[in-house]
């Protein structure tokens, strides 16, 4: 992970530091199945909190076509994501939908993924993940509206505290159009509907 932004912890004290979490839960370290957990663990946090490493407004810079004759909403279903909670850095899993009402550029649908990408691989809270989201992609494209709606389910509720497995939190933005005119919301929650 010699590409991590410098933060002042080398990758030797990230792993001891993980070794030190092995021994205080009450496992060995040097255990032959556990031996090579810290750098894995540590390879895993590379994946998980990637975007650190990203500028999601950078995502989108530059990936603008003029609008011609499109006036319609562009809405993306079931965009699948991982987080991790800032406050037990338990994973929360589930899926975005997003939309915007183009009034002069449209954005590559692979940027859009690439924005949600870089806000859920950090340590997140979903209600702001929700409206960094939606701000993110109403500062780039300035479009007529925009719509995120998060659904997750939170292993810090699911696999401790409260113990229940069935919960799913539900968060939503609604930008310009989507939060003033309900025929345009109601077009996209329509979508929305559809997919579940």
């Amino acid at each position: 992970m010699s590409d991590r932004k410098k933060t002042g912890v080398s990758r030797a004290d990230a792993e001891a530091a993980v070794r030190t979490l092995i021994e205080w839960v009450g496992e060995d370290p040097d255990r032959d199945g556990v031996r090579r957990t810290p750098a894995r663990v540590i390879d895993s946090f590379g994946d998980w909190y990637a975007g650190y490493q990203m500028d999601p407004d950078a995502l989108l810079g530059n990936s603008f076509q003029p609008v011609k004759d499109y006036d319609r909403i562009v809405t993306l279903l079931d965009i699948d994501f991982a987080s991790h909670c800032e406050h037990h850095m338990a994973p929360f899993i589930g899926r975005i939908h997003l939309a915007y009402l183009p009034d002069k550029r449209l954005a590559g649908i692979s940027k859009l993924v690439r924005v949600v990408e870089a806000f859920t691989k950090r340590m997140q809270v979903q209600e702001r993940l929700t409206a960094e989201i939606a701000q993110c992609i109403d500062r780039a494209l300035q479009p007529r509206g925009v719509a995120v709606i998060v659904e997750a389910q939170h292993q810090c509720m699911t696999t401790r505290g409260v113990n229940k497995t069935r919960i799913r939190m539900v968060t939503d933005e609604m930008l310009g159009a989507f939060r003033d005119d309900d025929r345009i919301r109601a077009e996209f929650m329509h979508a929305v509907a559809n997919v579940r």
